[in-house]
């Protein structure tokens, strides 16, 4: 596992790294679903501090460096049906504990607001994040993520088989798996195999853990929607989806940007569920934008 600094936060520890002046605004990226800080590319965390920020990565618990949550005997399938069926008893924490966390990281780094940006799950948290700590939060920037409300950013179906697929065993077979869950759900126009590989290993050999996908599944699903806290937000807010996203519905990052009173909303057309190279400027240039405004 490689060795990065750890912030006590919420009762647990969160591995981070930062980019850029520490006197420069903060901006705070929050990753997605079993996925790990390197998922924010080092050259596009450069861009963003190249435009005045000061920016931090984090792995959210369970993944990479963070806390791993112990949860002997969990039977994640019948979990989910006692979650489908009102009873969260068994569900090892909720999206508001990932936001408390990721609150309880800035106070432990000294930044009493940061901007913050969200990818996936992560724009899940980076919403509860503003509904439930809003001191913290300058500005809000949510990417391919969707408000929990059903029927709204729902997955295409031809993904299930690929998200329900039997956890896989050893180096090679899980780099490989994820080499092959970011070809299928990432941009077709854009898909760098080499570069995914990359990210795979790295994500590997700073640790992963099996159970986190199911853990994090489960908070999804137990959290619900955020429907109603979106709606009485009033901050400065950017909404960003790609049009060819099959994991999370176009319609997530659309009615994300009605609630959000005055969003910008950034659709990209030929984006899918990642952030591709090719359009790093863009979205940097966006990001910059709305927080520079906000402050």
């Amino acid at each position: 596992m490689t060795a990065v600094p750890t912030a006590p936060a919420n009762g647990i520890d969160l591995a981070y790294e930062t980019f850029g002046d520490p006197s420069d605004p903060t901006l705070l990226l929050i990753m997605g679903l079993n996925a790990q800080r390197v998922m924010w590319d080092e050259g596009f965390c450069a861009l963003l501090v190249a435009r005045g920020f000061h920016v931090v990565r984090f792995d959210n618990r369970d993944v990479g460096g963070s806390t791993w949550i112990d949860t002997p005997g969990l039977d994640v399938g019948a979990t989910v049906m006692e979650v489908l069926g009102g009873d969260n008893s068994h569900v090892p924490y909720l999206l508001s504990d990932m936001a408390a966390d990721t609150a309880g990281l800035l106070k432990t780094l000294g930044v009493e607001s940061a901007h913050i940006v969200g990818a996936s799950m992560g724009g899940m948290i980076a919403q509860a994040l503003a509904i439930e700590h809003p001191s913290v939060v300058r500005s809000l920037t949510s990417i391919m993520s969707t408000t929990g409300e059903p029927g709204v950013g729902e997955q295409a179906p031809d993904l299930l088989p690929l998200l329900l697929r039997e956890a896989p065993q050893g180096r090679e077979a899980v780099i490989q798996a994820g080499i092959d869950t970011f070809r299928a759900i990432g941009s077709p126009d854009h898909f760098d195999e080499v570069r995914s590989r990359q990210i795979a290993e790295l994500a590997y050999d700073n640790g992963w853990n099996p159970q986190a996908i199911g853990h994090q599944l489960l908070a999804i699903l137990a959290s619900g929607s955020r429907a109603d806290g979106l709606s009485r937000l009033d901050l400065p807010a950017l909404v960003i989806h790609g049009r060819q996203d099959k994991l999370v519905g176009f319609s997530g990052g659309q009615r994300t940007a009605e609630l959000l009173a005055g969003a910008d909303f950034l659709a990209i057309e030929d984006m899918a569920h990642d952030l591709p190279k090719a359009h790093w400027v863009r979205i940097a240039d966006a990001i910059a934008a709305l927080a520079n405004r906000a402050d």
